[in-house]
Parts: C-alpha cells; sequence; structure tokens
C-alpha cells in the first residue's frame, strides 16, 4: 500500500478532531449531572412539587456557571452548542409539523372574496386535498380553470387595491398564478420566520425547525421540552391582535330584550314538539313537570324550553363595556341565538354591524364565567388598528401588581392609538383590546389622547403566559393558521429508558463482533478490532461535527453498521486465506487479498449506500437519523477497513511475522465445501413460491396492520401501576371514542392505545377533547394521580404512571407518508437495478438481483401480515418498517452483489468451464463469507431486538426477517434466476468456442 504515511496522519488527524468534537459532550453531561446533583441536595423528595423546583435550581446552577472556563477556554454555554445533539426519543420533547393554511393566505390576498367562482375553486380545493399529494395551491388552480371565463385578475378577487403593484386587470391567468405563488411562498416564508422566533426565545436548547419542500409544512422539533401544552400554543397562537372601539354595554338593554321575545316566537314551534314527545312518554305528567325533569337530566335542554331563552342564561348584568355575563358552558347557545337572522335584524342602524365577542373566562364560587362585548365594526369587519404596528412587547406588571404586557407601536401606530385614545376620552367610551377574537381587556380613557404609542394588555395571566404573548407579539403573527398535522410527544423518562436500552444493545453487540473477529480470525481478527473501535469514534465524532441529530433509530443503525462493517475485513481476510491456500507469500497474499476484495466490498456498499440515500430523501424525523448514521457508518467503515486495518496488518508482517487469519478452530471451515446450488435450484423455486403464495394470500385476506403514520389518528404509550387487560380496557375505550385499540406493548402494565376519533378535525379543541382518554382510564390508574401528572410522565416521577408518549397523524399527510414510503422503496429498487446493470453490463444479473429484493420484501410483508395480531410486540407497518424495508433491500443487495462479483471473476479464470460449474464453484467460494457476515450481522440484531427498546422491536424483527431471507435469497434466487435467463446464450458461446478450439486444432494437421 503506498502513501501509507499520508493515511497514518490523516487518521491521526480525524482520530483527533473527532475526539474534540465529542469533547464537548463529555463538557456538557459532566457540568449537567453536577447541576443535577446540586438540585437534588437542595431540594428533596418530601417537597411538594419537587420535580419542578429541582429544574428551577438546576436552571439557576446552570445559568450561573454558563460563563466560567472549564477546560482549555471552553465554557458551559458554548460546550452545548456544539455537544452531539439527542434526538426526542432520547431526550424526550415534542415533534410537530405544522400545516400554514395556503387557503387562509390565499382568502387574504383576496381581501376575502366572496366571488362565487373563487369560493368554488376553495371548495374544490379543499376535497382534493384528502386524497391527493399535491400542492393546495395547484390544486386551487386548476379548479378554478376548470369555470369558464373565471379571471384570476378580477376586481373582486386578486386585482384589488392591495395588490395593484403586481396585478391589473388586463393579466391573465397564468401571469396572475405567478404572482399568487410568489405572494404565497413570501407568506409560508413570513410564518417560518415568525415562528422560528418565537422558538429561539423559548428557551430549548438545540431546537430544529426547517421548511418541508413547498407544501406549506414546517418542522418544529424540542427535545427536551417538558411543558407540552405550552409549546402548542406557542406554535399555534395566530397572534391576531386587534384594537376596536367597544359599545356601551347599557347599550344593548332594549336589543337584549326585543331579542329575548323574538327567541320565544322562534323557538315554540320546537318547544311544542318536545313537550309532546314528552307527554307520549308519560301521559300522566304535566308540562310542568316535564321541564323540570329535562332540567334534571340535560342542562342543554333547559335553554331550549325555557320560558325566556335568552334571559335565563344571563347570569350577571353587564357595566361599562360588558353587556352580559354568561356561563362558559352556554357559548356555544347564545352564539347561535345571536347568529340568526332573526335576532341580527332586530340591531339599530348604528348597531347592525356590531361584532359580538367573547372575554377572557373566570371563576366566580366554583363557577365558570364569561363576559360578551360588542365591537363597533364596519362593513369590511376591518379593526381600527391592527397588532402589525407592535415593535416591541415585554412582559410587565400593571398598577395592581398583575402580571400584564407592555407594548410599543410604530409611528403610523403611535398616530392612530392617540387618534382612538383621544375619541374614546371624548365619547367616555373603552377601547377592547382583542387578542384571536377574545377581549383581553377593554379599557377606559381618563387622562386624555395618549402619545407615543404606548399601551398595556392586562388580564389574568401567569408570568409565564406573559411572557409567550409577548414572545409571540415581539415575532409578529402568523399570516396564515398553523396546524398540528403531526406530532409526536415522548416524555424524559421514557426517553432515558430508551438511552440506557440503546446503550445495552451497543455494547452487547460490539461486545459479541469484537470477540468473534479474534476467535475466527486470531490476530488478524484483533486489529480488525481495533479499526472497528476507531471506526466507532470516527461515527461518533463526525455527527457531533454535523450537528446530526442521534436518535433511537440512529443508534440501532450505528450497531447494525457494527454489524456490517465486518463484512470489509471477512471479504479482506477470506480473499488473503484463499491466497496463502494457493501458495503465495504472506507479503503478495495480503496484497492480492485487499486488490481482489476491492471491487466487491465497493460494489456491496454502494448498494447499500444508495438505499440509505433513498432512505435520507423520502424519510423523515427518526428515519433520516437511521439512514445519517448508516451512510456515515458505511464511508467510515470502508476507509478503516481498506487502509486502517492494512496498516496494523502490514506492520505487523514488516519484520517477517507470521499471521494465519485463522485460528485452530476455524483454520479448515470451509474449505471443501461443494453445493451443487444450481441442481438444487428448483426446490427454492418451489419453497418460495409456496411463501409468496401464503404470503399474498394472507396480504389479501388479513391485510396489514397499518400505523397511524398511514391511516391517520392518535396513538398513546401509557403506562400503569399494575397489569392491565387490554380487551377490557378497549371496550371502555371503543366506547368513548368510537373507535380505539388497545394493546399490550412491552410489559403488562404498559398499552399502546390507538384511535381514530375525529382525525378529519385539526385544531388544539380535538386534541383537548382526548382528555377523556384519562376520564375512561381513571380506574385503573392510582388514586390522586391529577390529569396534569397523566399527560406526560416526568423524569423524577416517582408513580411513573400515564402517558410516556403520544402521536398524532392528520389523514393528509398520513397520506403523504404512504405514497412517499411506496415510492421510496419503488426508487430504490430501480436505482440498483440501474447500478448493478452498469457495473455488471448484462440485464440478466440486475434482473436476479431485483427479483431477489422482490421475494423478499413479499415475505416480510406476508410474515407481518399473518402474525400482525400473534406476535407480543407491535407489528405495525409504519415509517420505521419502510425503513427497515429499504435496509432489507441494501442488505440483500450486498449479498447478491458479493456472490455476481465472484461469479464474474470466476468467469474470467475459468473460460473452459461449463456455465452451472462456474456458478456454482463461485457460490461455494462465497460460502465463508456469507454465513460469517449473516452470522454476525444476526447476532447484532437480536442484541438489538432483544434489549434495544420496545419502540423498535417491531423494526428489527423485519430486519431479523430480512437478514435470514435475503441470505437465502441471494444464494438460491437470484443466481439460480440469472443462471435460467442466462444460460441459453452462454451454452451459445460455449459451443461457438468449442467449435474455434477444434477448428484451431484441425488446421495445424492440414498444414
Amino acid at each position: 500500500m503506498q502513501n501509507k504515511g499520508l493515511i497514518k496522519l490523516f487518521a491521526v488527524l480525524f482520530g483527533l478532531v473527532c475526539i474534540y468534537q465529542l469533547s464537548f459532550t463529555f463538557i456538557t453531561n459532566k457540568v449537567e449531572g453536577d447541576a443535577e446533583a446540586f438540585a437534588e441536595q437542595k431540594v428533596s423528595e418530601n417537597v411538594e412539587d419537587y420535580s419542578n423546583q429541582r429544574e428551577q435550581v438546576e436552571a439557576r446552577y446552570l445559568d450561573s456557571i454558563s460563563d466560567n472556563n472549564i477546560f482549555a477556554g471552553i465554557t458551559y454555554e458554548t460546550a452545548k452548542e456544539k455537544e452531539l445533539n439527542k434526538g426526542l426519543d432520547l431526550k424526550g420533547g415534542i415533534n410537530v409539523i405544522l400545516q400554514i393554511s395556503v387557503k387562509d393566505i390565499l382568502v387574504e390576498l383576496a381581501n376575502g372574496s366572496n366571488d362565487p367562482a373563487f369560493r368554488k375553486a376553495l371548495a374544490e380545493a379543499d376535497e382534493a386535498q384528502k386524497d391527493s399529494q399535491d400542492d393546495y395551491l395547484d390544486l386551487f388552480f386548476q379548479a378554478f380553470n376548470n369555470q369558464p371565463d373565471a379571471k384570476l385578475a378580477s376586481p373582486d378577487i386578486f386585482a384589488n387595491k392591495n395588490l395593484s403593484d403586481d396585478i391589473n386587470f388586463e393579466m391573465g391567468n397564468p401571469e396572475v398564478q405567478q404572482v399568487i405563488r410568489r405572494k404565497v411562498d413570501e407568506s409560508i416564508t413570513s410564518a417560518f420566520e415568525v415562528l422560528r422566533k418565537r422558538i429561539d426565545k423559548f428557551g430549548v436548547t438545540q431546537p430544529n425547525i426547517q421548511r418541508l419542500g413547498d407544501s406549506g409544512r414546517i418542522l418544529v422539533e424540542l427535545p427536551g421540552a417538558k411543558d407540552i401544552e405550552r409549546v402548542k400554543d406557542l406554535l399555534q397562537s395566530t397572534a391576531q391582535l386587534e384594537f376596536w372601539h367597544v359599545f356601551k354595554g347599557n347599550e344593548f338593554n332594549s336589543f337584549l330584550g326585543q331579542a329575548n321575545a323574538k327567541l320565544k316566537q322562534v323557538l315554540a314551534p320546537e318547544e311544542a314538539e318536545e313537550t309532546e314527545n314528552t307527554a307520549a312518554q308519560d301521559s300522566t305528567a304535566t308540562q310542568e313537570e316535564d321541564i323540570d325533569e329535562l332540567l334534571a337530566d340535560a342542562e342543554e335542554e333547559e335553554t331550549q324550553e325555557s320560558n325566556e331563552p335568552l334571559f335565563e342564561l344571563i347570569k350577571a348584568q353587564g357595566g361599562g363595556p360588558v353587556i352580559a355575563t354568561f356561563a362558559l358552558k352556554d357559548t356555544a347557545t347564545v352564539n347561535k341565538y345571536l347568529r340568526m337572522p332573526q335576532v341580527r335584524s332586530l340591531l339599530s342602524a348604528d348597531k347592525k354591524y356590531a361584532k359580538f365577542v367573547w372575554g377572557i373566562p373566570s371563576s366566580v364560587e366554583g363557577n365558570e364565567l364569561i363576559d360578551l362585548y360588542a365591537l363597533k365594526a364596519n362593513k369590511s369587519n376591518e379593526p381600527d388598528l391592527s397588532g402589525s404596528v407592535i415593535t416591541d412587547a415585554t412582559q410587565t406588571y400593571d398598577q395592581l401588581g398583575r402580571v400584564a404586557v407592555s407594548m410599543e407601536m410604530n409611528g403610523k401606530g403611535a398616530k392612530k392609538w392617540e387618534e382612538m385614545t383621544g375619541k374614546a376620552y371624548n365619547q367616555g367610551s373603552q377601547i377592547a383590546i382583542v387578542l384571536d377574537d377574545i377581549v383581553y381587556s377593554a379599557p377606559g380613557v381618563t387622562t386624555g389622547p395618549i402619545s407615543g404609542g404606548r399601551s398595556e394588555i392586562s388580564g389574568d395571566f401567569s408570568v409565564t403566559e406573559g411572557q409567550d404573548l409577548a414572545n409571540v407579539l415581539r415575532a409578529g403573527k402568523l399570516p396564515a393558521s398553523a396546524d398540528i398535522v403531526q406530532s409526536e410527544v415522548v416524555g424524559p423518562s421514557l426517553g432515558q429508558e430508551a438511552i440506557d436500552s440503546g446503550i445495552m444493545s451497543f455494547l452487547i453487540a460490539l461486545a459479541f463482533v469484537l470477540l468473534w473477529m479474534v476467535f475466527y480470525y486470531g490476530k488478524a481478527g484483533g486489529f480488525a478490532d481495533i479499526a472497528l473501535a476507531i471506526n466507532i469514534l470516527f461515527i461518533f465524532g463526525i455527527l457531533a461535527g454535523l450537528g446530526a441529530v442521534l436518535t433511537l433509530p440512529g443508534i440501532a443503525g450505528i450497531v447494525l453498521t457494527i454489524g456490517m462493517s465486518v463484512d470489509a475485513n471477512v471479504l479482506i481476510f477470506e480473499r488473503i486465506r484463499e491466497e496463502l491456500a494457493k501458495g503465495k507469500s504472506q507479503v503478495d497474499s495480503i496484497k492480492d487479498g485487499f486488490s481482489n476484495a476491492l471491487s466487491s466490498i465497493l460494489d456491496a456498499n454502494i448498494t447499500t449506500g444508495l438505499t440509505g440515500i433513498i432512505l435520507l430523501v423520502f424519510g423523515t424525523g427518526p428515519i433520516k437519523g437511521f439512514a445519517t448514521t448508516l451512510l456515515i457508518g458505511i464511508c467510515t467503515s470502508l476507509f478503516t477497513a481498506i487502509f486502517v486495518t492494512r496498516l496494523f496488518i502490514d506492520g505487523y508482517g514488516k519484520n517477517g511475522k507470521s499471521l494465519m487469519f485463522a485460528t485452530g478452530a476455524t483454520k479448515n471451515l470451509f474449505q471443501n465445501v461443494d453445493i451443487k446450488f444450481i441442481a438444487k435450484r428448483k426446490i427454492g423455486y418451489v419453497l418460495s413460491g409456496i411463501l409468496i403464495v401464503a404470503s399474498l394470500v394472507s396480504l389479501a385476506v388479513n391485510g396489514l396492520n397499518q400505523g397511524v403514520d398511514f391511516v391517520g389518528g392518535r396513538t398513546y404509550t401509557v403506562r400503569f401501576d399494575q397489569d392491565v387487560n387490554a380487551t377490557e380496557i378497549e371496550r371502555e375505550l371503543v366506547s368513548t371514542f368510537g373507535s380505539a385499540e388497545a394493546k399490550t406493548f412491552g410489559t403488562n402494565n404498559q398499552l399502546k392505545i390507538t384511535t381514530k376519533y375525529k382525525v378529519d378535525q385539526e385544531g388544539t379543541e380535538v386534541d383537548n377533547e382526548i382528555s377523556e382518554l384519562y376520564q375512561t382510564l381513571q380506574s385503573y390508574l392510582p388514586a390522586g394521580l391529577t390529569y396534569d401528572q397523566f399527560k406526560t410522565v416526568d423524569d423524577d416521577s416517582a408513580a411513573d404512571v400515564g402517558v410516556m408518549s403520544s402521536m398524532k397523524v392528520g389523514p393528509t399527510i398520513a397520506d403523504d407518508i404512504k405514497k412517499a414510503s411506496v415510492w421510496a422503496v419503488l426508487g430504490s429498487l430501480i436505482v440498483v437495478f440501474l447500478y448493478i446493470l452498469f457495473r455488471f453490463r448484462k440485464w440478466q444479473f440486475s434482473l436476479g438481483a431485483v427479483a431477489a429484493v422482490f421475494h423478499d420484501v413479499l415475505i416480510i410483508l406476508g410474515i407481518f401480515s399473518l402474525a400482525k395480531n400473534a406476535m407480543p410486540f407491535s407489528m405495525e407497518i409504519n415509517q420505521a418498517f419502510i425503513a427497515a424495508i429499504l435496509t432489507v433491500v441494501g442488505y440483500s443487495l450486498n449479498d447478491t452483489v458479493v456472490v455476481f462479483d465472484r461469479i464474474r471473476e470466476f468467469f474470467k479464470e475459468h473460460t473452459s468451464w461449463p456455465f452451472h460449474k462456474t456458478i456454482n464453484s463461485a457460490l461455494n467460494s462465497t460460502i465463508s463469507r456469507t454465513l460469517n457476515t449473516s452470522l454476525t450481522t444476526l447476532i447484532v440484531l437480536l442484541a438489538i431486538f432483544i434489549f434495544g427498546g420496545e419502540s423498535i422491536r417491531g423494526f428489527m424483527f423485519a430486519l431479523i426477517i430480512g437478514v435470514v431471507v435475503g441470505t437465502y435469497s441471494s444464494l438460491f434466487i437470484a443466481t439460480p434466476l440469472m443462471y435460467d435467463t442466462a444460460k441459453k446464450k452462454s451454452d451459445e458461446l460455449l459451443r461457438t468456442k468449442e467449435k474455434e478450439e477444434e477448428k484451431e486444432e484441425e488446421e495445424p494437421i492440414q498444414a
């Protein structure tokens, strides 16, 4: 090997760089460990709410030493920025995909147009979005263009005052579409920046936010975030801050009386019908008794059967800007009454555009009450002043010591604010400060017009709520609503368990590989082990240097890389043993062994790498983590196997020391193997045919257990303090949600609960309704466990009971994930087919390889279909399963390519051999390598399967099946198919060659 000095220098320098990158992780772990110990010493477990108090003590400790020099000028703050990032599944936290509403942006650009063509196109785009992967904007344009004579540049749509600089009446639809695309993209970019600013101020270390293509989706990952509800509110708050003049409450006294009278007339037919139905059920009861019974049974019916429909809902008369006070539970009924055309028509001319809004709910003597206001709106329903004029906002305190938010406005806003406050002062009225259609305060102006543009929002805030509100206002409002279409929440307790199980599987797999290499190859195996250790250092160092996120599937990828990295060394060592068996010197054998193995090593790793790239392109979240570590592992494995191992071997043998590349127990293993693979190929065809038919039948009859990734829904991992009956709990959940599934997940005291309850509906309102899960399970939970404790199990929780993790996937994104997964599998097969065709120059090789891969995938799907309800772990088909399929594709191809490479080599060496003999000999010569690599990888996978945690058990099971089936198919499917398709041509070539040789022998005799 040439340039040994350069390779040594590079390896040493790169190793030092990796140690340097990882040193930041060691420093942060040490400091945070000290902070945790300090907090435990200061706050004992006997203190109420000790977990939160410890967190505060830890935070203060870390803040106090953040700038202290720890080592060589490195502080905790700088080390924290460069440490190896841990993903959601290892650290706990929240991962969400937000869908920015392109529809809202279009409506905003069109100034809320009610043009029939515009609204029809929006409705058709809404419907098409459910079953399409196209962007909403493309669907809208398609729907609009299908309408005859519809023009986007209509003054009622986009040729309006706000877009006059970009769109005129003469422009055609294609021209307008370009403008609208740009405007929509600008709005999504604005939303991205707003969210980024909000998250930067949230205080979570190493947040990740990125746009997902042009779909209007934004990925937000906040590892370590514990207050999940706070995070969701912060992300989804549109922050539509508005300032309105507000009517005085007493101006609506006469209206309330007229509305109440009108409602009695409108609701009278409904009351008569309900009274008649009630009388039929109990003819002896009087109408008054019926009403009393209904009042006792259902409070909602009280409002419908009341003699005073509106008045009886009023809990207190208004004062100042408040019209009246109602119970929080009655707001839906009051809204329905106030929206009735018969009631709206009673408003006087000066109040016909009045906008009724609610204030902040308050609790009075155990009752939830809420105030009703009427804003002085206009025909266009635009506020007097919007929150876009806010330049700064800070959390502060008002004159009564309550938490408030102080705001500053720009020059335009300050001028308008002075005008508004002057008008309110002169009229003795109030100004309502409205955030997202909720009146936070409606102060009067007692000191004259307010200049300078300063204002204040006061309300019943906590300090945290005040800080978040100030943060949202300072960052700016979202240009459109942001719905959470996919979310995953992992409690910190489950994250720590994942770390422990990941480390356990890593150490067990590493120990086995190290021992096996020494057992099989002796001292040479020891050198391979050193190279493997350097390989692991390189992998973690590169991950830290790139700022990549380490996830549980990422750890699985590293562990799998350990198993697969020995493949290169095994290939090299087996080729060296072959050269030694030919009687070559040790130096020449080592040289030729490395040279001959290089082609197979490169082909095998490139095919695996191609599937890794497909995973990286099409995968999301944890799958990207798996693909990242797999690709890094392939590159570092190649370098350490080809160069680092060679350095050690050459260095050992340079003084004439003997290196056997075997031990006494393995020296003659697989030396005289002579299996007639081609003769036995029909047995393989029959066996595979039976397995494939069984798989297809099961897939048609049983189907697959598709996870929420592919069908949408919500799933929760819930842990109890005792063993529970999954079937019993499932029955109760079905009665609550209508659709639910509960399965034991790991131990008998842990369930995985899945429901499609209101899966088509977005928003936090539906998410909050899932709190009924707590009510349904309460009888199985420890006494005294509160809803807040149940929602997310804290890492310091003594009970360790409740929701360990949760996931939500909307139906639209689930459809996109499923289609992307299918394309990922098909794309990888196409890419690999073309690569093998390029490398081997014969389509028969590509056909055999791809057919074997299809064979492997079908059998894995069949086994998952047959055993979906029989296994004691999750057999869901989800994104992780697709990652497993693609990994199996890579592994199977790896094995097949090594076999094909040896066949190609034998073709060149033994040109006179019959075709079947060449193939049999090539296959037999690779048996040692095939079994060695497969056995090593299989043991590694079993270690991860047993010790790697419940969440990846199904993933690892798919890989285990894949390794077994992939090893079998490379020998009994790929190669035989290649043989059968190429046999006729090869026999013809052989016969032609024999005739030529005979002719050459006859010519000298004739001469």
